[in-house]
């Protein structure tokens, strides 16, 4: 499926305009670099809709290709998840998916021609040693003291470390490239580390692993990318990955970009935090539709289209800035209404008696619109008899001069169906509302006035006892009370109270067999969806996507 979200222009679009206006490329070659170590979330939709978009627009390639470098966190579950939300965006990778994994044997040998080179070096020292003398922003870096091991020395400790001599930690692989430099990431970044762990894709064959720095560089060039894209926070990365390049001589040299990643309110990114949320239980897994993941989102409702139409609406910077999550919402709002077929539920039911209803067959069936802007979905039909359900909320004993619901002694009409005026109000022990009397105007069928010539203002939805369905109905609220998660110290202190509420709801007998991941607007409450594994004729399970308002 190719996206049809149209685009604006950017700064990226304009060196790309630029590099094959010049000659430089005669077409471009994207990628999306994910670690499989966990789901993709809300940022990672912007990254795709970026590079996978170019791609098509430009008639160029995008490669999915996964940064397996660390087998310690890489599951293929995730690499699974990963597929399905790319395929489920719309977009599809160029070739086959790769691996940097398969790339092992050249990064190995590109590491050895360094070393000989000296320009890459054995350290003994540990990674907390390794990080102190690297100083800081204000002091100059240490140099290791293995730092002028001899060529002949390094070359053999590196090839030991690949036969498995040493335990975990015992040495690394570092660039000789700067102590002194301004940038951090110059002072001989490591490339290498001993890690005895199995590999899911190569199983026990190696156990050293090159870092991200070191690999993703040069996968880029190996692969023939011309624009490599990234968020900002690896632009001092961008120095040490064109010295990799330049170093190990790659015919290819890919240009990297940097755009500002998606920061939205009441929302974490953090896969560290992410995966605290899904592994302790704190919600249902990584596709909790309360979690900003791609997979949470589709299981709530979200649709493809609405996350491209967002990430294409706030555009391309390279300006850091927190975009507010009521406009993601917005755009899923903007799409299900012209999409999402209309039913009837009721949340919270409150019974009325429509004491004058003599049907003969005790009900009688009404064709509605399955969508009022849309005559091409077609008609249902929905039963009407003289027991009905509504909300609660639809009805008040004493109620304020702008209600224009059901009261004693007000009329309301039912939504594609007749005016009611209630007569009567039972209250039980408690003196609570359990049931209310009305009587109905046949002659107000289709939308018409009373003969009495009194304007019914209210609109108010409906079921026929008899014919409503139980269902579990999930109301999702945001999973954070604090706008910006990010700086707490332990989020789990700031999850929301209600952000889910479960209730035991009515709706329509046809969304008992609406199939998983079906989408609806509920009249008068709000967009939900199917889900997608719980979802059962036998026990009908909604989700809520979104309110039909800003808020919740």
């Amino acid at each position: 499926m190719t996206p049809e979200t149209p685009h604006k222009t950017h700064f990226i679009r304009n060196i790309i305009d630029e590099d094959l206006a010049s000659g430089k490329h005669k077409t471009i070659g994207t990628r999306f670099p994910p670690h499989p170590n966990g789901y993709l979330h809300i940022g990672h939709a912007k990254a795709i809709c970026l590079s996978f978009g170019l791609a098509l627009d430009y008639h160029g390639t995008c490669h999915l290709r996964y940064d397996d470098t660390n087998p310690e966190r890489e599951e293929v579950e995730f690499m699974r998840a990963i597929e399905r939300d790319i395929q489920w965006l719309g977009f599809h990778w160029s070739g086959p998916v790769l691996y940097t994994s398969s790339y092992f044997e050249t990064l190995y040998q590109l590491a050895l021609k360094l070393i000989r080179e000296g320009k890459a070096y054995v350290c003994s020292l540990s990674a907390e040693e390794v990080k102190r003398y690297r100083g800081s922003l204000t002091q100059p870096g240490q140099n290791s003291p293995d730092r002028e091991r001899s060529v002949a020395e390094n070359v053999d400790l590196f090839e030991r470390m690949k036969k498995g001599e040493f335990p975990d930690g015992a040495y690394s692989l570092r660039a000789k490239i700067d102590m002194n430099s301004g940038n951090i990431n110059l002072r001989d970044p490591m490339m290498y580390r001993i890690r005895h762990s199995h590999h899911h894709q190569t199983g026990n064959t190696w156990c050293i692993y090159p870092t991200y720095d070191y690999s993703h560089p040069i996968s880029d060039a190996i692969e023939g990318i011309t624009h490599s894209l990234c968020s900002l926070e690896f632009q001092d990365h961008r120095p040490l990955y064109n010295w990799f390049v330049e170093a190990c001589e790659m015919p290819h040299h890919p240009r990297q970009i940097e755009f500002s990643r998606l920061n939205l309110n009441y929302t974490i990114t953090s896969k560290r935090h992410l995966r605290k949320l899904a592994e302790e239980g704190f919600v249902s897994g990584w596709d909790d539709p309360r979690m900003p993941t791609i997979s949470g989102y589709r299981r709530r409702g979200y649709t493809p289209q609405s996350i491209r139409n967002f990430c294409e609406q706030i555009g391309i910077s390279k300006q850091d800035s927190v975009i507010d999550i009521e406009i993601l919402e917005q755009a899923v709002r903007d799409d299900l209404d012209l999409h999402a077929p209309r039913r009837m539920a009721v949340l919270h039911p409150l019974k009325v008696v429509i004491e004058n209803y003599h049907h003969p067959d005790g009900c009688e069936s009404l064709s509605l619109s399955n969508h009022p802007k849309n005559p091409d979905m077609g008609r249902r039909e929905v039963f009407f008899s003289s027991e009905l359900i509504i909300e609660k909320s639809d009805f008040s004993l004493d109620p304020p001069e702008d209600f224009h619901r059901l009261a004693p002694g007000r009329c309301v009409r039912l939504l594609n169906a007749y005016v009611i005026e209630c007569t009567e109000v039972v209250l039980d022990a408690q003196g609570e509302v359990a049931e209310i009397r009305c009587r109905y105007f046949p002659e107000t069928l289709g939308g018409k006035p009373l003969q009495d010539g009194r304007k019914v203002k209210g609109f108010i939805h409906w079921l026929s006892i008899p014919h409503a369905q139980a269902a579990e109905i999930r109301l999702y609220d945001r999973l954070f009370k604090d706008a910006d998660p990010d700086t707490s110290e332990d989020i789990t202190q700031i999850l929301a109270e209600h952000s889910l509420t479960v209730l035991t709801a009515w709706v329509e007998p046809s969304l008992v067999l609406a199939p998983r991941e079906a989408k609806f607007q509920f009249n008068r409450l709000g967009y939900f969806c199917a889900d997608a594994i719980d979802h059962a004729p036998e026990h009908p399970v909604f989700n809520r996507t979104v309110s039909l308002k800003q808020g919740f």
